[in-house]
C-alpha cells in the first residue's frame, strides 16, 4: 500500500486552510480523518472562534462546494432539502435543490431547529439522498457535515437526542486561540473572508478520491482490534454510564484508527491509533443518569482506557 499520498494529503489541506485559520492543526487533521471516513462532525463551541471560516476554507482546499445554514425554530425540512415549485413558462413542475446539495455543510446552532427539522438533516446524513415529493434525489459525493451546538444557551433549544447524537462520526471543539497566535489574526493586513477568497484547491478530485477509500487497507492485528472491543465492551459494563459505546461506534474508532495509521505513514493500527482517537469518535456516545452528558464522562472513560492492557508488539 502506498501511504505517501495520505501523507502529502494532510500537509497540503493542513497548510492552505492555515493561511486562514491560526494554531489549529490539530482540530484541521481531525475534521480530514472524519471527511475520508465519511463521516460528520458535531462541533460544540462558544460564538466567534472561528467555525463558519474554517469550514469554508476546507471547502475551498478541497475543490468543493460550501453552504451554511442557520438553523431556527421556523426551519422546515423543505428549507434544507429543497421544493418542487410550478413553472408557468413551461407549465411543468422543477425540483429547486436546497443547500443539502453541496460538498459541504455548516448546520449552524441545530438545537435551535423542531426535531422534525433535524430528522431530514440527519436523514440526509446517514442515506446520503434526499426524497421529495416521491423522488428520491442522491447528494454529490463528497458529503461533510459539521452541525454546531452553542453550549452556553439553553432556553429555546431542542436538544438532540442521544440516538442522533450517535449518528455523529466525531464530536469536537476548537476552542480559544493562545495570546500568540490571536495577536497574530489581529495584526494580519487582510480579514479572513478576503483570505478565503484567495485561496485556491490544493488537492485534486482523484488525490481526494484515492485517499477516502485506500485506507481500508490499513491492517489491524486481531490483537489491536481485541484492545478496541476491550475498551467499547468496557463503556458498556461501566456503571457510570448508562448506555455505552453502539456498534456504530465501534466501526467509527476502527476507521478513525485505519486513517490515522496511513496519516503517520504506517500500513497497520497501533494501540495509540486507537486511544488517540477514541476521546473524539467515543466520548459524544455516552450518556448516564439524571442527565448527565458526555462532557462529564471524559475522565471516567480516561480511566477506563488506563486500565485496560495494551498488547504488546511481538518481536
Amino acid at each position: 500500500m502506498n501511504l505517501t499520498p495520505y501523507q502529502d494529503y494532510r500537509r497540503k489541506i493542513v497548510e492552505n486552510c492555515g493561511k486562514v485559520i491560526v494554531g489549529k492543526e490539530k482540530e484541521i487533521t481531525l475534521i480530514l480523518t472524519c471527511f475520508l471516513c465519511s463521516g460528520h462532525i458535531l462541533l460544540e463551541d462558544l460564538p466567534g472562534t472561528g467555525k463558519t471560516m474554517l469550514l469554508r476554507a476546507f471547502a475551498k482546499t478541497i475543490g468543493g462546494s460550501f453552504r451554511r445554514i442557520q438553523f431556527t425554530p421556523d426551519l422546515m425540512p423543505s428549507d434544507l432539502t429543497g421544493i418542487n415549485f410550478y413553472n408557468q413558462k413551461s407549465g411543468e413542475f422543477e425540483f429547486r435543490p436546497g443547500p443539502l446539495f453541496a460538498n459541504v455543510v455548516l448546520a449552524d446552532e441545530i438545537n435551535r431547529a423542531t426535531p422534525r427539522t433535524q430528522s431530514s438533516l440527519l436523514e440526509a446524513m446517514e442515506e446520503r439522498q434526499i426524497t421529495v415529493d416521491g423522488t428520491t434525489s442522491l447528494l454529490e459525493e463528497p458529503f461533510l457535515v459539521m452541525a454546531t451546538q452553542n453550549p452556553l444557551e439553553s432556553y429555546g433549544t431542542f436538544p438532540l437526542p442521544e440516538a442522533q447524537v450517535d449518528r455523529f462520526f466525531m464530536k469536537l471543539s476548537l476552542g480559544y486561540m493562545t495570546r500568540e497566535q490571536e495577536m497574530q489574526v489581529l495584526a494580519r493586513p487582510s480579514s479572513a473572508a478576503e483570505l478565503i477568497g484567495e485561496l485556491e484547491p490544493a488537492v485534486t478530485p482523484e488525490e481526494t478520491a484515492y485517499v477516502r477509500g485506500a485506507y481500508s487497507q490499513v491492517r489491524m492485528s486481531g490483537e489491536v482490534l481485541g484492545y478496541l472491543m476491550d475498551i467499547v465492551e468496557g463503556t458498556r459494563r461501566d456503571g457510570a454510564f448508562s448506555c455505552g459505546v453502539s456498534t456504530r461506534g465501534a466501526i467509527a474508532l476502527y476507521k478513525a484508527a485505519q486513517v490515522t495509521a496511513a496519516f503517520d505513514g504506517r500500513d497497520f493500527v497501533i494501540p495509540e491509533d486507537i486511544r488517540e482517537m477514541a476521546p473524539y469518535v467515543l466520548l459524544h456516545r455516552l450518556c448516564g443518569e439524571g442527565g448527565r452528558k458526555a462532557a462529564d464522562f471524559a475522565g471516567r472513560l480516561n480511566q477506563l482506557i488506563d486500565r485496560i492492557p495494551v498488547p504488546l508488539e511481538r518481536v
